[in-house]
Formats: structure tokens, sequence, C-alpha cells
């Protein structure tokens, strides 16, 4: 092996490749999802966890390029290695030595390859105005029949399936196949997952209401129409393979973060735990969801990745923020938060990214914006959801390149600035909707944290109706002095549809209320909490074997799916439970949402 590569060698961009891996030492059913010239992204199914190389280990790796046939032998690393509970591995390997002049050959690849593009069922046409429109953009594979298209999408690296044609049963059937196709792999691990799939663009004919519902279940990705101008066609194919670009590059780093917080859970478990427990901004967090999340914002804090914060209004969005701001080492920086709800598009605009002296009425002096204001630290963007696409275009150029240009001004900026996002709706769900801009979505998604609502964590309430009791004594100066049983019973019987920030004014109005040295009962809550007090009894309540063996079940399956991106036959697989019977008790339970 010759032809050492630098370990220290920048990360080059990764453009996909599903072809098969041969490892020594050996592992069983290894695939490519994403090759550069420093490293490689694997999957596996070993037929054992102590199969294969492990992480800091050596590993030989042995491949073919799609096209030139062209073979691949390069030592490397196992730079991280994530053995998840359903069958599958994934690895992340960094080359060393290559063999021979198998480096020349895998950067000739790297750089002359265009985004691959499979075209299903074209007419002469309709193949003529593809090659144009793609024309040194991207590379057409054209098939006719259903079985060249399932052997052009084996070759390795399409990101996208242009479907064409004039027959609508034909063009429907193959994207039914190909989604069968995918989920049959995600259950048995076969093959790469079903997310890092080409993305179908599809330009046959098919009722609008097919369509729409084709497109919400996520089968395919753009239908610019069956007479789609040179233009459209060209945007789709380019947009589905920056999409699953990006998707194969989240993939790869949600795995790797996923890794990091197991080994850190791990390493945590095993130490005594240490006197007085937690910071004064944990206060509150006892339940097990919550110490989830501080798990992970603990993990993400260190790592210069976007986060997004989900959550219902109220649930602590942006304390999460601050406590990550602070352990992410630019805590001697400020932490900058903007609502985005507040504001208009233009006056966001100009708060985001500034504005120079004259650029609208009422800018009388330049402003430099948050993002520069930010710059070193971090910038907080609650309700995200509200900004508008042409706002989203700009951020997600601030995003990728860092680079803030102010309203009316020429001059750009570099910044570095750490984003925290956050939204009280499912980002996915507006994307699906069309509400919400794809890519700024995935480029968000690095890092996604969910926020259960208070109702879904009733041990916390008890300790954060304390915490709030002590706070407003002293802000309010006043002595209550603690809680009484009728009171904490209706304070945990609540189903809080304000969350936290409900809980905290409810407590506020009772130590106001309170005279010097009282405690808290329930005549010193809101009259709405009375009516919710549960009565005691061993077989009814929050704390009966009923309740807490839901909450159980409940907590399990929502693990479950987040595990496996949503995918409800791999959970199944993970739970050894029947697909129908956890889809019946997901739903049940608030967790699942069947397809139309």
């Amino acid at each position: 092996m010759t032809r050492p590569v630098s370990a220290y060698a920048p990360r080059s961009e990764r453009k996909p490749l599903y072809v098969k891996v041969v490892t020594q030492p050996a592992l069983h059913g290894c695939w490519a999802v994403n090759i550069s010239d420093t490293g490689i992204g694997l999957v596996a199914t070993p037929r054992d966890i102590a199969e294969g190389p492990r992480e800091g280990e050596e590993v030989e790796l042995s491949f073919s390029l799609p096209d030139s046939g062209e073979h691949i032998r390069v030592l490397g690393d196992v730079r991280w290695r994530h053995d998840a509970s359903g069958p599958v591995t994934s690895l992340g390997v960094v080359f060393r030595t290559f063999e021979g002049s198998d480096r020349v050959k895998l950067a000739r690849y790297l750089t002359t390859t265009h985004i691959q593009v499979v075209v299903a069922f074209a007419s002469e046409l309709e193949a003529r105005g593809v090659r144009a429109a793609l024309e040194g953009q991207a590379t057409p594979h054209f098939a006719s029949h259903v079985d060249e298209v399932h052997t052009l999408l084996t070759r390795g690296d399409a990101a996208a399936l242009l479907v064409c044609g004039h027959d609508e049963e034909q063009a429907l059937a193959l994207v039914q196949s190909l989604a069968l196709r995918r989920a049959e792999l995600d259950v048995s691990g076969g093959g790469p997952p079903s997310d890092l799939a080409s993305r179908i663009v599809y330009c046959a004919p098919a009722a609008p209401e097919r369509l729409v519902a084709l497109f919400n279940s996520g089968r395919i990705f753009r239908a610019p129409g069956t007479h789609p101008t040179p233009e459209a066609l060209r945007q789709a194919v380019l947009e589905a393979g920056r999409e699953h670009g990006v998707r194969t590059e989240q993939w790869r780093m949600a795995l790797e973060l996923e890794r990091n917080l197991l080994r850190e859970r791990a390493l945590t478990q095993a130490l005594p735990a240490a006197p007085g427990g937690r910071g004064a901004d944990e206060v509150g967090f006892r339940s097990g969801a919550m110490q989830r999340v501080m798990e992970m914002v603990r993990l993400v804090a260190p790592h210069r990745v976007a986060v997004l914060l989900q959550g219902e209004t109220g649930t602590g969005k942006e304390v999460l923020a601050r406590i990550l701001h602070r352990l992410s080492g630019r805590g001697d920086v400020s932490l900058v938060a903007q609502d985005c709800g507040a504001l208009s598009e233009t006056l966001l605009e100009s708060e985001l990214f500034g504005h120079v002296k004259g650029a609208f009425t009422g800018a009388v002096a330049d402003h430099p914006g948050l993002f520069v204001l930010a710059n070193g630290g971090t910038i907080f963007l609650d309700e995200i959801e509200n900004t508008t696409p042409n706002l989203q275009a700009k951020l997600l150029r601030v995003l990728e390149t860092g680079d803030v240009r102010p309203v009316g001004g020429p001059q750009v900026r570099h910044v570095d600035v750490r984003v925290v996002a956050a939204s009280n709706k499912d980002l996915g769900e507006e994307v699906r909707a069309g509400r919400f801009r794809a890519d700024l979505f995935y480029r968000l998604n690095s890092f996604t944290i969910d926020i259960p609502p208070l109702r879904d964590r009733p041990e916390d309430v008890p300790e954060l109706a304390r915490y709030f009791l002590e706070l407003f004594n002293r802000v309010l100066k006043r002595s209550a002095s603690g809680i009484a049983p009728d009171a904490e019973d209706a304070l945990r019987a609540h189903a809080w549809p304000g969350n936290v920030r409900e809980l905290r004014n409810v407590m506020e109005r009772a130590v106001l209320l309170s005279r010097p040295g009282e405690v808290v009962t329930q005549r010193l809550l809101p009259p709405v909490l009375g009516a919710t007090v549960p009565v005691r009894n061993e077989h009814a309540g929050d704390g009966s074997l009923r309740a807490r063996l839901e909450r159980v079940e409940r907590e399990l399956i929502r693990e479950a799916l987040e595990r496996h991106g949503g995918v409800l036959r791999r959970a199944a697989v993970a739970l050894g439970m029947d697909p129908v019977t956890l889809g019946r008790r997901a739903r049940r339970h608030g967790l699942w949402k069947a397809e139309d």
C-alpha cells in the first residue's frame, strides 16, 4: 500500500456512493453510503456484535466505482462505529493509504462525476428534452423497463429518479414498488437505509389528489408536471440531488452523535452520583424524559452543529438554549435571542442581518444585525416556523457560508455563529405541507432535541413548583413556607396547556397571595386547578399501576421510533413486536399517524 493520506486533511465534500464493500477484518453485508477523498461512510449487517473492526482499529477496504468499474483498495482507520439495537451497524472510516494509483482513480471519480439521474420510461422526445435540460449539470441514465430501472438504481450513486412517459399505471406502479422495496430493506438491514434512497421527480400523468398523497407520504420529492420547462426540470433534479446529499451527511452526523450519546450515557451510569446532583439551571428536571434531554444537550454543546429544539409553547426551549450556550465553550460571548414571530419580514431581516443608513424609511443609522453582534457566540432563533420563504433562503446562505450582507449594503461580513433554532410545530410536517423550505430544515435538523410537554412528565411538577416558590419568595420578598398535599395533588392533576410557563405564573400568583410563613394550599391556586384534583386511591390517578405502565409503554415506543427515524417497521423489529400491533399502540399514544 502506498500514498498516505494526511490524518489532518480537512473534510471535503461527500458524495453518495452505494456499492458493496469487502472489508478485512470481514464484516457481513457491508455497503458504502457516501465517500470523499478523505473517508467513507459504511453500513453493515454483522452476524454478531464482535464481528468486524472496532473503533480505532485498522481496516482494509475493497470496492468498485460505478461506470468505470475501477477497483479501489485502501487501508483506513475506523473513526467511529455505532452498533444499533437493530440489525444494522454503521461505521465512519478515515483513509490512510491507497494501493498504487487508486487515490488518483478516486480523485478523478469525485472530480468528474455529476449528479447521477435515472430516467424511467421517457419517450424519444422526452429523452432529448432531459439531455438538453441537464447538460453540464447532471448525467442521465435511461431505462425503458422496470428491470432496467432497478438495475440502474443499484449501480450505487443515483441521487434522483426521473419518472416520465404517458402510462400513468406503469409510473405509479414503479413508485409503489420502490416504496415497498425500501420498507423491506429497512426491516432486513440488507442495504442502505430508505432515507438515503434516490429522490423521485415525477413527470408522468396522475390525478392531483394522488400526487398530493404521494408527496405527503414522502414517496415522491417533486412533481413539476407532465410537460415541465427545461428550467423547471433542471431545478427539480438539482434540488433532489442537493437534498439527497444533505440527508446523507445528516444521517452520518446523526449516527456519530447518537453513538457519542450512548457512550456518554454509559460513562455516566458507571460513575457514582455526585453529591448535590445538578446545577441550578437543571432544577426540576427529575423525569427520565428530561434527563435524556439534558444528556443530549450536554453531548451536542461542544460540537459546532446547528441544533433544533422542538416542543410546545412554554416547555423551556430558551432555557435549554442558554444551557447549551453555556456548555458550548462560547459562554464568554453573549447569546443573542430573537423571536421570529414577533416582527414582520422586513423588520426581522433588518434585525438579523443589519441594514445601512437609508436602506428604507426609518433607517437613520447603520445597524450591524444580530448575527454580527453574536459573532463568536450563539444566536437563538425562536418560532423559526414563522419566517417567510424569502427570509429562509437568506438564513440558509448564512448557515452554509457564514456570510452576512446587510439590507441595502454591498459589503459582506463573515461571522462564526452557533445557531440554535426552536419551533413549537413539527418542522418536518411544515416541510411536507410546503410551508417551510426543505433545504433549510435539513440544515437546521443536524441535531434535533424534542422537549416533552409538562403533562407527559408529572414527576417534574412538584420540584418545579418548589423551585418557583423559592424564586418568588426572593423576588417578591415573601416567606411562603412550602406546598400542602392538596395543592400538590392539584398541581399534578392539571394538564398544563401552557407548560412550565403556566406553572411559573401559577406559583407567582400563589406566593403573591400568601401570608407570612403560610403554606401554599389549594386556596391560593387558580380555581381551574381545583376542578382537576383526582381521588386518591390505589386504582386511579397518575400513580396507579395502569397509568404508570401506560407511561412506560409510551416512552419505550417513542424512544424506538426516534432511534429508527420514525420508521415503524424498524422500531417494531427493535422492540420484538408485530408492526401492526405497534402501529395500533403508537396511534393510541398519539405517536403515529396512519398514511392516507
